[in-house]
């Protein structure tokens, strides 16, 4: 049996036996652990020592480092270059107590370079002999630049230029950069930037580049130095024009370069080229591409990174610098070396006597390592012969070995690139079991978290180990717990029923050995109140605050953090209990606080932002750097970095996307996610070339748009849905037209989309007959029966596949027209506008097709009053639906009228039923065409009128009514007159000279009264009697006014109007008299008082009234006056018109209790406002505005 020490924790499967032993039989064991077991031998193993390539600061002490282990404790030696180093013999050089690290003392006296070369430990004891890797040592160099003189460099505008560092080789290689004299370091772009050998690239130069201080740094970090170049000037003239040029490579030279790199270093590629306008570069690599988890773009995309390089990342890599003019290629053909990696390791061997070993050292490498194996630090060949070892290249295989076969043994695998060395022993031990962990050790486990119980042990030949629980308890079983190769006992998930005690006993063939372990199950610490989200202004306060519930046996602490970090020391800040409270907030104070409670087992957190904002808002700049990843076939994830708050909290972020294949440039909604988020699972459909844009938005309002991420085209699949608004409708008697709404080209998932068209009678028992028709929305089936329903269904296929079954629907061949008219039609008048039709329905078989109603035609034929025929229109009514009778309104009185009925379906159509006659009754006439009083004298007017246009009926007789208006536009007595109906005239006399009268006037038939029509007129005057007689009212009818006698020709009118300008000549003598001797006179003192602004504008508006405007103007408004009081003059409101006639009172004539009609007049005029005509004057008018 092999020996097995058992601090390493392994999960492995076992198989299920009825005690379960675990029987470890590694093919390499572990170390003996001499801290914790006593008189145990072990061979040396080396512990620490200094890296193979040792630069030292030579300023300093130098110290390389050995330390071993083993038992008895081993003892060290050196060698230098190869030989036996006497550290005795050099004063300078101490070994430390109980170590193998030498110390050699420079500091004082002596030089680095003293002691460089290749060291080598050893490290002894009886049982074999370790050694270190060989270690060289070189102290840290860092040269001064040599001295130059360097010239001002004078370059034009847009021209490329390069300025070289070309520091001094130091051990190790320096670190470039580039700064002035103020330390400041230079802005680098795409335009401007550092080669990996140091040197500064312009693709272009501007007049800002123009500087004195370019300085080149080198800073050598081993000891802490930086040395300084010359600076160097460069002064760039502007030109007024200059010539754009395609790219052209600065580093690397020509079309292709190579590249070797090791295995697991870092692959760096550059590309640096000029051109106006600056290129940019763009790398891929020729078949294959690029790793995406290793790689990475520095100095603005101009050098590619490829981390962790291997075999695989060799081949061809193609920079390519392009601007709008051009490009420009160089291929780097890389290769990837290795110098040695362990495939398998050699590992130590604890062995008990008589057993069996191996040790295997196997380790791959570019090119292929070279394997050699060495027994105590000395080649194996000249080692002495052990007869239980058998070496076979890259493994040693030990049967029955003894105690003399206890050694260290050297794998040393090496090729041009470096080597590997690995010590491994081979320990031969006889010992009965032990129990390395402590007795009766208490744990204490969360409920539902994993337990692990320790038994680790120690035995040669390997002990088994099982567990017990309980005093009197059965062995665990597999299937609840876990078993770990060292002895540790797992409880996945620890239950309150996992507590008690538990026994672990190991056995081998030299004894048996048991610990009991104690297992506690406690209750999880959590916070049941988690501090929350808040927005707060300056100045302002906040409270945040955070519950915790924890096991009553532990004791839980509540801490509070800002970022990760201590609370600042700052009044502000004070935690009561459970609350952290945040005085006068400012926006240092905008930050994350976590509360974290924590007890001996367990610790828990949570968190919340605090935002500090500004009273003024505004919304958030878009986010930016989209990245697509976890590219899976119907869903990605999109990671974004959001853009500025603008002390507004981000609530949402809106995810858009663009399908570039069927609907470029147009965005839709995706989804939207909490502003807390910035990584968003996106579900995708097949077929789509997607790119997405995201949107902030805060309480303001929405973020621009982001910039696009990048394309992402999804496989395709068959189709996940079928056409909508699928219908059956026939277009002919003997087809039927299926139609259908395509499916958009988003929701094709495949190219090739189609359709499966499939149909058969709902009624018989045809199979479904299918075609499959490109991506149209018709399809027609011709030569079906007529109005037969048919069961339809449209499926969508694509190259990929069909879509799910489709709905059926059902559809109808097409429609003829109805073949039978309705019958039994008969009417009844329900009165002279008015008529009710009935019918029956027609047969549904005859109809052929979607019953939509029935049809009436109806016309008038006679004219019962005339007894002539004439032609009329017909009308239509229709009735929808299934009727049987219908309501005819509108109809004309005492009228002959014929119709018919027929069916309608949606063809058209059908025969008309048999024509049927009926007649309405008499109504009342329409008013008559017209009413007009002609040859109007002192005592008589004549009355002519035209029939009514609808008599509706025999008309019978004619009704006159009329009434006088006196003065005061109050009504007189009412006269009724009956007028035969053939009479067309009639003359009234024995009226009141100049008197107005109102006339009524209309028709009756045997039904009754008609409308009536209204008039007035007005009697002419005597002129013996016109001195007493005053004009007629304001809006006089025009027609009767111009008959009316013209007294501006009466011989007496003329002598008035006379005198009256004479009086108007004295009083005007008189005020100009009073007024030279400087009295007021009456008008004058008018003028003073009332100042009235209208004066002026009566003068220059109102022409017509000019000639009198001194002595309207001078005399208060009379009830004669003509003139309103706004100065306008209407030409409507003529002297003329009798519309405007009276005081504006409305009158109502009453005959019997009916009302006749309505008389109103302009209730807005007062007794002072006069002829408002547009034309002069008349002499009676004029006459009246002196009164």
């Amino acid at each position: 049996m092999r020996l097995k020490i058992m601090p390493l924790k392994k999960s492995f499967s076992v198989h299920r036996v009825p005690l379960i032993l675990f029987l470890c039989q590694l093919m390499s064991a572990l170390e003996v652990p001499l801290d914790q077991l006593e008189n145990l031998v072990q061979p040396p193993t080396i512990t620490r020592q200094s890296p193979k390539d040792y630069i030292i600061d030579p300023r300093e002490n130098i110290e390389i480092q050995c330390e071993a282990k083993g038992k008895p404790p081993p003892s060290f030696s050196w060698t230098r270059n190869g030989t036996h180093f006497d550290i005795d013999k050099d004063p300078l050089v101490k070994m430390l107590p109980n170590s193998g690290t030498l110390v050699i003392s420079i500091t004082i006296e002596g030089k680095a370079e003293t002691y460089e070369g290749v060291y080598q430990c050893t490290a002894r004891n009886e049982r074999g002999a370790a050694i270190s890797n060989n270690i060289i040592i070189r102290p840290s160099r860092s040269p001064l630049w040599t001295k130059e003189k360097l010239e001002q460099i004078t370059i034009l505008k847009g021209q490329s230029l390069v300025l070289p560092c070309r520091p001094p080789l130091g051990l190790p290689p320096p670190i470039i950069f580039w700064m002035d004299n103020s330390f400041q370091r230079l802005p680098q772009s795409e335009r401007v930037s550092q080669g990996l050998n140091g040197d500064l690239y312009f693709s272009n130069v501007l007049p800002e580049d123009t500087r004195e201080d370019y300085v080149c740094y080198a800073r050598f970090n081993h000891t802490q130095t930086i040395q300084q170049k010359q600076p160097i000037s460069v002064k760039v003239h502007s030109t007024k024009s200059y010539i754009e040029r395609p790219p052209k490579l600065l580093s690397p030279e020509g079309r292709t370069s190579h590249k070797e790199e090791l295995r697991e270093n870092v692959l760096s590629l550059e590309c640096i080229a000029e051109g106006l306008p600056t290129p940019s570069i763009t790398w891929t690599k020729e078949d294959g591409e690029l790793p995406i988890n290793r790689t990475s773009y520095t100095n603005f995309r101009k050098t590619l990174n490829i981390n962790l390089v291997s075999e695989a990342d060799s081949g061809k890599y193609k920079c390519t610098a392009r601007n709008p003019l051009g490009f420009v290629e160089h291929t780097i053909s890389v290769t990837v070396k290795a110098a040695p990696y362990w495939i398998t390791a050699p590992k130590n061997l604890v062995l008990s006597p008589g057993e069996d070993g191996t040790l295997i050292c196997r380790a791959n490498g570019n090119p292929k390592p070279k394997i050699s194996w060495l027994t105590n630090g000395v080649p194996i060949e000249m080692a002495p012969d052990d007869p239980s070892r058998k070496i076979d290249g890259d493994t040693i295989l030990f049967s029955d070995v003894q105690e003399s076969s206890s050694a260290v043994y050297q794998c040393n695998a090496s090729n041009e690139y470096g080597y590997l060395l690995a010590n491994a022993f081979v320990n031969v031990l006889a010992e009965p079991p032990r129990i390395l962990t402590d007795a009766n050790l208490h744990y204490q486990v969360i409920t539902d978290r994993p337990a692990m119980l320790d038994c680790a042990f120690f035995g040669s030949p390997i002990p088994t180990f099982k567990w017990f629980k309980g005093t009197k308890g059965s062995v665990l079983q597999e299937n609840t717990y876990i078993f770990h190769d060292n002895g540790t006992l797992e409880i996945p998930v620890a239950q309150k029923d996992s507590a008690g005690t538990y026994t672990c006993v190991v056995r081998n063939k030299l004894g048996m050995a048991k610990n009991d372990v104690h297992l506690e199950i406690k209750d999880p610490t959590r916070i049941i109140k988690h501090p929350e989200y808040k927005v707060v202004q300056r100045g302002g306060k906040v409270s945040f605050e955070c519950k915790v519930k924890h096991d009553p046996t532990l004791i839980a602490t509540l801490t509070w953090l800002k970022d990760n970090g201590e609370l600042p020391n700052d009044g502000r800040f004070s935690i009561d209990n459970d609350h952290l409270v945040i005085m006068n907030i400012s926006d240092e104070d905008d930050a994350t606080y976590t509360c974290v409670a924590n007890t001996s087992l367990d610790i828990v957190s949570a968190s919340a932002v605090l935002r500090v904002v500004a009273p003024v808002y505004d919304r958030p700049n878009p986010p930016f750097d989209l990245e697509l990843t976890s590219l899976l076939e119907r869903s990605v994830q999109l990671s974004w970095i959001p853009g500025d708050e603008n002390n507004s909290p981000i609530t949402d972020f809106i995810i858009e996307y663009e399908d570039s294949l069927h609907e470029p440039g147009i965005w839709h909604h995706h989804s939207d996610v909490p502003g807390t988020q910035t990584t968003a699972e996106l579900k995708l459909s097949p077929y789509v070339k997607y790119s997405f844009r995201v949107i902030a938005v805060n309480s303001i309002g929405r973020s621009l748009p982001s910039e696009v991420s990048e394309y992402y085209m999804t496989k395709a699949a068959e189709p996940e849905e079928n056409p909508t608004a699928v219908e059956g409708i026939g277009s002919e008697p003997d087809n039927l037209v299926i139609t259908w709404q395509p499916l958009k080209g988003f929701d094709s998932n495949g190219p090739g989309l189609q359709y499966k068209v499939s149909w058969r009678q709902k009624d018989g028992d045809d199979e479904w007959t299918s075609v499959v028709v490109a991506n149209v929305s018709k399809y027609i089936v011709s030569g079906t029966p007529t109005f037969v329903p048919y069961l339809v269904k449209v499926q969508a296929l694509n190259d990929v596949g069909f879509a799910p079954e489709p709905v059926i629907i059902i559809g109808h061949s097409g429609e003829d027209l109805p073949m039978v008219a309705p019958s039994n039609v008969h009417v009844n008048v329900v009165n002279s506008t008015l008529a009710e039709v009935h019918w029956e329905p027609v047969p549904p078989k005859s109809i052929r097709g979607h019953l939509k109603g029935y049809r009436i035609y109806y016309w008038k034929v006679k004219n019962s009053s005339k007894r002539n025929k004439r032609h009329v229109e017909k009308k239509i009514l229709t009735f929808n639906g299934n009727k049987t009778h219908g309501m005819l309104p509108g109809l004309e009185p005492f009228s002959h009228y014929m119709l018919n009925v027929r069916v309608v379906n949606g063809k058209g159509e059908g025969p008309a039923s048999v024509d049927r006659v009926f007649n309405t009754p008499e109504g009342v006439p329409s008013a008559p065409l017209f009413l007009k009083i002609v040859n109007p004298t002192l005592d008589s007017l004549t009355l002519e009128w035209d029939p009514p246009s609808h008599p509706n009926g025999i008309l019978t007789a004619y009704t006159l009514k009329f009434q006088p208006i006196n003065s005061t536009h109050e009504l007189g007595p009412l006269v009724d007159i009956k007028i035969p109906a053939n009479m067309t005239s009639l003359i009234l006399r024995n009226l009141s000279y100049n008197t107005r009268y109102k006339f009524y006037f209309y028709a009756q038939t045997s039904a009754g009264s008609g409308s009536q029509i209204t008039e007035e007129a007005v009697t002419t005057v005597d002129e013996g009697k016109m001195a007493g007689v005053h004009p007629p009212a304001v809006g006089a009818d025009k027609a009767m006014a111009s008959r009316q006698v013209d007294i501006a020709t009466q011989g007496w009118f003329i002598g008035l109007m006379c005198a009256v300008a004479l009086l108007i000549l004295i009083l005007l003598i008189v005020c100009f008299i009073r007024r030279n001797k400087g009295g007021k006179y009456p008008v004058k003192e008018k003028e003073d008082a009332h100042a009235d602004p209208e004066i002026q504008p009566m003068k220059e508006d109102d022409g017509t009234f000019g000639e009198y405007s001194d002595a309207e103007d001078h005399k208060p408004s009379k009830k004669g006056s003509r003139t309103p009081s706004d100065r306008t003059v209407k030409k409507e409101d003529s002297d003329d018109s009798l519309v405007d006639y009276g005081e504006g009172v409305n009158g109502q004539f009453n005959e019997d209790g009916s009302f006749i009609g309505q008389y109103s007049g302009k209730k807005e005029k007062e007794p002072a406002e006069g002829n408002e005509s547009s034309e002069a004057p008349s002499p009676v008018n004029a006459m009246n505005s002196f009164v």
